[in-house]
């Protein structure tokens, strides 16, 4: 593979790319270990905290995950008690999903999520920075030949693509 020392730059961009991985998979990691809970059950309580009550189809769309993807994780969320499903009073085939207290517990004890860190941190970047960035990673995306592999914006672990807890 080349000089094993930092300065060949195939070398580099493995390590880098390895270090992403592992930074998601021990973030996804210790969320499960602290609060029981998998990123992408967190990602759906945040939504569902900032607006209070939201239908299951506006949360797959803000999670940028599939609907029946997002149901199988309100089931969960829903047999832990921290949220609820509330039927529309006014229009009685719209359920709305409501988060409880301990819902909220948990959002508030659970650290960001990755994804919101790293926006923080690239929204910071000069406008130059944010291209370069942008560009090399859809170069390494090519050349890895992964372009038609559907992927949304939010960062879970490879052991966890989608909600795998009980």
């Amino acid at each position: 593979m080349g000089n094993q020392g930092g300065n060949d730059y195939e070398y580099r961009i493995l390590i880098a790319l390895r270090r992403v991985i592992r930074a998601v998979d021990i973030y996804s990691k210790k969320l499960h270990t602290e609060l029981g809970i998998t990123t992408p059950q967190l990602l759906c309580l945040y939504t569902v905290a900032k607006s209070e009550s939201m239908t299951l189809t506006n949360l797959a769309q803000r999670v940028s995950l599939s609907v029946s993807t997002v149901n199988g994780i309100i089931d969960r969320l829903e047999a832990r008690q921290y949220l609820t499903r509330k039927r529309s009073v006014a229009d009685r085939r719209k359920v709305y999903l409501e988060i409880s207290l301990a819902g909220k517990e948990i959002v508030a004890r659970a650290p960001s999520l990755l994804q919101d860190k790293l926006a923080a941190a690239l929204s910071r970047l000069s406008q130059t920075e944010q291209v370069a960035t942008t560009e090399a990673l859809e170069r390494v995306v090519k050349l890895m030949e992964v372009e038609t592999i559907d992927a949304s914006p939010n960062l879970f672990s490879s052991e966890l693509p989608t909600d795998s807890s009980p």
